[in-house]
């Protein structure tokens, strides 16, 4: 019987170049939502929702939320996955704070912030978890769930992104939760559709 031919595995310099993308890409998304008023799901979603109510800074608050969460990165993720998931969030707190004094808009449709942020966040995110890696938080707890059970990383995402994102009706109107749905949609969608259990097997 014939053995299944394995993956070929990322070399270091390939993780590098995934981890400065994927978080360039999901930064860029990031500071699009921070400039229109919107919020994300996940960990960057919670740190949006304290950044709005407090003012406090957004990169610190998203590299502090994470903290809890790389236990069980370690535990059922693995050593290497949670030092690569460690240095995207690093890399993501340093780059929502660098990338205002390189970038600045003058003018952003909210609706087109919803989907193209959305988009951007979604690429940058597949790109990580293609290198197996992360940005913490629910990733990990939906990457881990994809790998145990099968369950679509996307779909399991969504919905926690969606509960997160509707409640911030305490700290913004309708139409700008409306708006961070349809980012949560978007992006979501972007990594049910093409992060599939078996489609990508590379590690």
């Amino acid at each position: 019987m014939t053995k299944p031919a394995t993956a070929p595995q990322h070399r270091a310099y390939e993780d590098i170049q995934a981890l400065i993308t994927g978080t360039l890409f999901v930064s860029l998304g990031i500071v699009m939502f921070g400039h229109s008023g919107l919020l994300t799901g996940g960990t960057a979603g919670v740190a949006f929702l304290v950044h709005y109510a407090t003012g406090w800074n957004f990169g610190l608050v998203f590299f502090t939320i994470n903290l809890p969460f790389y236990g069980l990165a370690w535990k059922r993720m693995g050593r290497t996955f949670t030092f690569k998931t460690f240095a995207a969030v690093g890399l993501l707190a340093l780059l929502t704070n660098l990338m205002p004094t390189v970038l600045q808009f003058g003018q952003l449709n909210p609706v087109f912030t919803g989907v193209m942020g959305g988009l951007l966040m979604g690429t940058g995110m597949l790109i990580l978890f293609r290198h197996r890696a992360s940005l913490g938080g629910f990733n990990v707890l939906v990457l881990y769930l994809q790998e145990r059970f099968g369950w679509r990383a996307g779909r399991i995402q969504m919905a926690l992104d969606c509960a997160i994102v509707l409640g911030s009706f305490a700290v913004m109107d309708w139409q700008h939760t409306a708006l961070s749905v349809l980012g949560a949609v978007v992006l979501n969608q972007t990594l049910a559709t093409n992060h599939q259990a078996g489609r990508y097997m590379a590690m």
